[in-house]
Order: structure tokens, then sequence, then C-alpha cells
């Protein structure tokens, strides 16, 4: 026999992909040298002006002097000077300088938080996160002489400790957390007492002993009525007399007072992260009630819910923040300060909701007729049935629709710059470019901010990714 011999040059390796996927025929062909020329093109063109960028000085014709000094009178080149001096701006907006230890630790323990929603099973990629975690922690505690981040993690650690000593194992164990940080979360970065976020969380707790005894008694559909009334109740009479009476036992000081910040003061991304964040967190569970009301057989329940998504789907994002910011005061009793964060993320959440309920109902009808008749075949309640059967099934193929309504929520945090809030594309820019040091600056700070959220849209596009491959079942 014949020894086998190499295949052709022509067949194998490089040159056979690139025939394969950039040469196949004569537009295929066409298509890639048009495609490598404009490539071209925007390199030649871009390049330059990126490695041509200056990093160290003092204003805008500072860097255009290094440039012309560097690379000749003709050249141009990127002023990333201006991100370098003014990066607290994007980042923090007017947020006191002393207190970025606040927005940065809530931003730490939101990836905690996170963590036992996100990923179901304990991995060492989040043995190691956690441990960089802490780490950040505790330099933030250490830089910023503050000992509160501290007292939160061995708080948090010892908690989860005890609980995981006690048979609750992951990831129940660090649920409590997830729980508990919005109020955290509320205190860290607004300040004031303590008391508030602790009395508010009360209000859920109260909702939720009201729910389990009067479903028990009357049925599902009322308990939620009357656990919604007992949580307004208690926010309405008690919750500020009580929440006044202990800030009065414990007084303005450390761990129960935290320095005050005004809304005002928030801007560049840590707005967009607390409108962003809260938003997604409340649109989720509002958009699914709105979707099962959609598809309710109660005509009253049915036609509120159609009349209040097609509403808001059918009016732009930024009349809603102007009602917010202008109109919603005069509906209000006289000498109502109701901050204009929680006007907009009340607005952006019902926005959102709106679209992520049309998307979960679309996952609903994507289910076959039989699985809603194996639910009744089991005996289990409506309730139970979309707990156990039809929803997990319907927010599984909903992955995709819903993470794309995530990411244009967080994009569109932007348009609060119409309501004088300072977001970081346009309100902190625009405040960088009013400095006479930075007048005429352009791209660079559009180039930074874009970036930015790109790596947070990017990196929720990749966990969907990760989740659909992870609840894959059709070819294992």
């Amino acid at each position: 026999m014949l020894p086998p011999s190499d295949p052709p040059a022509l067949e194998s390796g490089a040159i056979k992909w690139l025939r394969e996927n950039l040469f196949s025929g004569w537009l295929n062909s066409t298509l890639t040298v048009l495609g490598l020329a404009a490539i071209f093109f925007v390199l030649k063109l871009g390049l330059p002006w990126f490695l041509h960028g200056v990093w160290n000085a003092n204003s805008l014709g500072e860097c255009r002097e290094i440039i012309a000094a560097t690379w000749g009178e003709d050249a141009h080149g990127a002023c990333w000077a201006v991100i370098r001096e003014r990066w607290n701006q994007f980042m923090f907006g007017f947020y006191p300088r002393e207190l970025y230890w606040r927005p940065v630790l809530a931003l730490l323990l939101l990836m905690v938080a996170l963590a036992p929603v996100l990923f179901s099973e304990k991995s060492n990629k989040l043995w190691i996160a956690g441990g960089v975690i802490a780490v950040l922690i505790l330099w933030l505690s250490v830089s910023y002489g503050q000992w509160i981040p501290v007292g939160i993690l061995v708080l948090l650690a010892a908690i989860t400790g005890y609980l995981g000593s006690r048979g609750v194992h992951w990831p129940v164990n660090l649920l409590w957390f997830t729980g508990v940080y919005t109020g955290l979360a509320f205190w860290l970065l607004w300040g004031g007492t303590i008391w508030l976020p602790v009395v508010a969380l009360l209000g859920f707790v109260v909702g939720w002993i009201a729910f389990r005894f009067a479903s028990n008694a009357v049925g599902t559909i009322v308990g939620a009525g009357a656990g919604a009334i007992a949580a307004i109740l208690w926010w309405y009479f008690a919750a500020g007399a009580l929440s006044d009476t202990l800030t009065g036992l414990t007084g303005r000081t450390q761990p129960f007072w935290l320095r005050g910040v005004d809304s005002d003061e928030f801007g560049g991304f840590v707005l967009a992260f607390t409108i962003g964040i809260a938003g997604i967190a409340i649109s989720l569970p509002m958009g699914i009630i709105l979707a099962l009301g959609r598809r309710s057989d109660m005509p009253l329940v049915k036609a509120i819910c159609v009349g209040f998504i097609e509403f808001i789907r059918g009016v732009p994002l930024i009349t809603l923040l102007f009602v917010a910011s202008l109109l919603l005061n005069y509906f209000l009793p006289p000498g109502t300060n109701f901050d204009i964060i929680l006007r907009v993320i009340i607005m952006v959440t019902l926005f959102s909701a709106a679209y992520i309920a049309e998307v979960i109902r679309g996952g609903l009808a994507a289910l076959p007729r039989g699985q809603y008749e194996a639910a009744d075949a089991l005996g289990l309640d409506y309730w139970k049935a979309q707990r156990l059967i039809i929803m997990p099934q319907a927010l599984k193929i909903s992955i995709p629709g819903i993470v794309s309504s995530f990411i244009g929520l967080f994009k569109d945090t932007t348009l609060v710059v119409f309501v004088a809030l300072l977001d970081p594309l346009k309100g902190i820019t625009d405040a960088v470019r009013a400095a006479i040091e930075w007048k005429g600056v352009y791209w660079e700070p559009y180039i930074f901010v874009g970036a930015i959220f790109f790596i947070v849209c990017f990196s929720m596009s990749r966990y969907a990714m990760y989740l659909e491959n992870k609840l894959k079942r059709e070819h294992r």
C-alpha cells in the first residue's frame, strides 16, 4: 500500500479556512475586500489619534502642546488627561469626595447580594471572587479610616457561617443578605439614620405575615391583597413614628447614623447604577405579575393589566420622566418632599415592566398546552402550577428578551439629563467641559463613558448566554 500523504496546502490549515469563509465566491470575496478596506481606512484615521494620546496634562492646551512637540505641528491626538483628572466626576458626580467609600462599598456588596441569585452552585471562581471582594472591602476600610465596611463584612460572614453550620447550604444561606441589601444600599448612598431602611424593610415582613394568614384562610388572591394593604398601612402610620423614636434613642452617632447626601449631589455612574439596578430588580417581578394578569380569566384584572401595558408602551420614556419631574408634585399633598431620583426610578421601572411583561407573555404563549394539562393532572392549583411548572419554562424561553430589556433600561438611564440629573454621558460631560481648562474636549469623554456602558451591557449579555447554556436540556 502507498503511505498516506499530507493533504494539499489549499485543503488544510488557514488557507482552507480563508477559502471557505472569506473567499468562497465572487460576492463573498468582494465583501471581504471592501470590509478590509473599511477597516484599514478607520485604523488609518483613528489609530494615530489613539497612539498620540496624552495622559499627563493639566489642560487641553497643554495636551496640544505636548502632542505638537512630540509628533509634529500637524499631528493630532487624544487628550486622555481629561479622564485622568476628572474620572471621579464621571464615576461619582458631585458626591462628596471624602464619602466615596460608601458608593464603592454599596457596589461591592451588590456583587455579594447577586451571587446567590445568579449562581446556584458554588465554584472555585466564586470563592476567588469572594476573596477579592473581602480584600477590597478591607482596603476601603483602611484607606478611608472607616470601620463600618469591616463591621458589615464580619456580620455578613458570621450570619452566613452560622446558617451554614445549621445545615442551610448555598445559595439559601446567603439569600437573607439579598433581601436586606436594598435597605443597606439606600442607607449607604443617602445616609441618615439606619432605622429608616430597617423600619421600611419591616413593612415587607408585616405584609408577608398578613399574606400567610389571609391566604390560608380565604385564598391566595385575597391574601396578596391583605398583605399589600398591611404593608402600606405599616409604612403610612407606623414606620415614620417608629423610625423617629429609634433615632432619638440611638442619636446621630455611628453606626446608627451616616452623614446625609442630597440627591442633587448624585451623578455619573453612581446615578446610572442606582437607577438601573433598582429598575431591573423591581421591573422583573412586576413584569411577571403583569404578564400573568394579561392572560388572566378575570375580566377586571385583565383589563387593568392590558390598559397599563398598552398605555406605557405607547408613551415615550422621556414623557414619563417629565411627568415624574414636573407634574407628579401637583398630585401630592402640599409640602411633600418626594425625592427626584425616587420619582425617576418609579417611572423607569413602570416603563421597563410593561416591556418585560410582553416578553414573558410571549414565553407563556410558546409553551405547549400539554404543560398546563400536566399541571392540572397533578392536582396543582394555579399558583403552584405557575411556580413549579409554567413560569420556569416561560422564563427560560424569555431570557434573551428579558436581558435585552435590562440592557435597554440601563442605557436609558442617560435620559435623566432631561430632568436636570447629571447622567455620565451628557450631564457630567458638559459639567467637565464647562471648566476653561477642558473647553474644546469632545470625543474623549464620550469614548470613556461608552466603554463603561459597553462593559456592563456586554457582561449582562454574556451572563444570559451562560444561563441559556446551563438551562438547555434539549440535546443532553
